[in-house]
C-alpha cells in the first residue's frame, strides 16, 4: 500500500475509557459489510462511475493534447470553479515541480479585490482559462467566468479570445453551454454521475494536474491500490476505508466526539485538509447526524491549536499524516548553530526536526488519551496521492451507511442559494 494506516490508538486498550470499545468497533464493522458490498455490485453495474475511473485511461489519453496544447501556449492557467470542483485540482497540483508547466492558480471566491489583483497581475495574452461547473449554472464560477472573457476579449481581441478558455460542465443544455458554444469556447464532458466532491479523479481534478506536468495515470494507480481490497472481496476488517469508517462512527456514536481533526505535517496537503474538509462536512452532515472536520497543519498549529487540542473539551479524534523526511533537506550549519542553546539542531537536516516533531505530537495527543490514527507516508508523489484521494471518499461513503445518510446530495444549501438569488433581484429593484 501506498500509506500505513494505523489505528490501534483509538481504542480503549491503548486510551482506557476514552478510546472506542473494541466489541462496540467489530459491530460496525460488521454493518459496514453491507456499505462494502453495495459498493462492489455498484461498480460491477457502473451505477456509481467514481469508482471506474482508477481503470480507465482512454480518457486521459483524450485529455493530452488539450494539456498539451495549455503547456506550449500559457504562462499561467486559470481554474476557475469551487468547491469540489477546485480542491481536488489544487491539492494535486501543489506536487508539480516550479517551473516545469504554466503556473496554476485556482480562483474559487467572488471577492472583487482578489479578482481584480489576479487579472492585473497577469499577461492575458498569455494565460488559458478552465471553467469547472458541472450543473454549468454555477454563480459564483459563471460571474467570475464572464469578467475573465470579458477582459481576455478586451486583451486579445474577440476573435481569438474563445481559444483561451475550456470548460467542463454536464452534457446538458445549460447557461455554460451556451455561451461557450456562442463564443467558440471548447467544452469537456463532466460526468453526471459524478458529484463535484468526488470529482478529483476525473478530468476536473485531472486535467489540471497534466497541465502542470503531473503523471495522472499514477493518481489513478494509486486510487486502484486502494480499491483493490473491497474488489477482490476482502472482508470488511481487512479494507482500510471501512475500518476508519467505523472508527469515526463509533467513537461519535460511544464517545462524544463531534469533531475529527486531519492535522499533516505536509504543506503539500495542506489543501488536502480543505478538499477533506468539504467532502466529509458535504457528504454526513444530514439530519443531525455527522462529526464537523477540521484542518490543521503541522508544525503550525503546534503553535496555535495544539494547547485546544491537549486540554481542551475531550470532542475531538485525530488524523496525523506523516511523511518519511528523517535525514532529508538542508542542514543547519554547526557552525551557525554554535550557541550552546541550539546544540540540538546543529548539523541536523531540516527532515529531522520535522520527523521528531511530527512523531512528538502525535505520541503526546495519545498520552493525553485523545484518539488519535496515524498514516505514514514513505513518500508523496502522484501514487500516493490517488491512494489517499480514493480512502477518504470511500471512508465517507462507508461511514455515510453507517450514518444513515446519503453521502451524495447536500439538500440543505439550496436555501442559501435561493435567497443570494432573491437579494440580486432586490438590489437591482432599487
Amino acid at each position: 500500500m501506498s500509506y500505513v494506516h494505523l489505528t490501534g490508538t483509538c481504542f480503549s486498550e491503548a486510551l482506557g475509557a476514552h478510546g472506542l470499545d473494541r466489541g462496540r468497533f467489530e459491530a460496525l464493522l460488521r454493518s459496514a459489510g453491507d456499505a462494502v458490498q453495495s459498493l462492489r455490485a455498484r461498480h460491477q453495474d457502473g451505477s456509481l462511475p467514481l469508482l471506474r475511473l482508477p481503470a480507465a485511461r482512454d480518457d486521459l489519453e483524450a485529455l493530452q493534447p488539450i494539456a498539451k496544447r495549455y503547456r506550449a501556449d500559457f504562462d499561467d492557467v486559470v481554474v476557475v470553479g469551487t468547491g469540489g470542483s477546485s480542491l481536488g485540482g489544487q491539492t494535486l497540483c501543489n506536487l508539480a515541480v516550479p517551473g516545469a508547466g504554466p503556473r496554476l492558480h485556482f480562483f474559487d471566491n467572488v471577492d472583487p479585490h482578489s479578482l481584480d489583483a489576479l487579472l492585473t497581475a497577469l499577461d492575458l495574452e498569455r494565460t488559458g482559462f478552465l471553467i469547472v461547473s458541472k450543473s454549468g449554472s454555477t454563480a459564483e464560477t459563471m460571474s467570475v467566468f464572464l469578467i475573465c472573457l470579458e477582459a481576455v476579449r478586451a486583451s486579445v481581441g474577440a476573435d481569438a479570445a474563445g481559444r483561451h478558455f475550456t470548460a467542463i460542465t454536464e452534457p446538458a443544455d445549460n447557461v455554460l453551454r451556451r455561451i461557450c458554444t456562442a463564443h467558440g469556447i471548447g467544452l469537456l464532458d463532466h460526468d453526471p454521475g459524478i458529484g463535484g466532491r468526488y470529482s478529483v479523479l476525473s478530468l476536473v481534478g485531472l486535467l489540471p494536474a497534466m497541465i502542470a506536468g503531473l503523471d495522472a495515470a499514477a493518481v489513478r494507480d494509486g486510487a486502484a491500490e486502494v480499491l483493490a481490497a473491497m474488489l477482490e472481496n476482502a472482508p470488511p476488517e481487512e479494507i482500510e476505508p471501512a475500518i476508519g469508517a467505523a472508527i469515526s462512527v463509533g467513537l461519535a456514536q460511544e464517545n462524544g466526539i463531534s469533531t475529527t481533526v486531519l492535522m499533516p505535517y505536509i504543506d503539500r496537503l495542506n489543501d488536502f485538509g480543505l478538499w477533506f474538509r468539504q467532502l466529509w462536512a458535504e457528504s454526513l452532515g444530514k439530519n443531525g447526524k455527522g462529526t464537523t472536520p477540521v484542518n490543521a497543519l503541522g508544525t503550525v498549529d503546534q503553535h496555535s491549536q495544539l494547547q485546544l487540542y491537549l486540554d481542551g473539551p475531550r470532542d475531538k479524534m485525530f488524523t496525523v499524516v506523516m511523511l518519511d523526511v528523517a535525514g532529508k533537506g538542508r542542514v543547519v550549519s554547526p557552525v551557525l548553530a554554535g550557541d550552546g542553546d541550539l546544540a540540538y539542531l546543529a548539523g541536523h537536516a531540516l527532515g529531522d526536526l520535522m520527523d521528531a516533531e511530527q512523531r512528538a505530537t502525535a505520541q503526546t495527543l495519545i498520552v493525553n488519551k485523545r484518539p488519535t490514527r496515524i498514516f505514514r507516508l514513505g513518500a508523496l508523489d502522484e501514487r500516493v496521492m490517488g491512494a489517499l484521494f480514493m480512502h477518504f471518499m470511500l471512508e465517507t461513503i462507508i461511514a455515510a451507511h453507517l450514518l444513515g445518510v446519503d453521502p451524495f446530495d447536500q439538500p440543505a444549501v439550496e436555501e442559501g442559494k435561493i435567497l443570494t438569488r432573491q437579494y440580486l433581484a432586490e438590489s437591482d429593484a432599487t
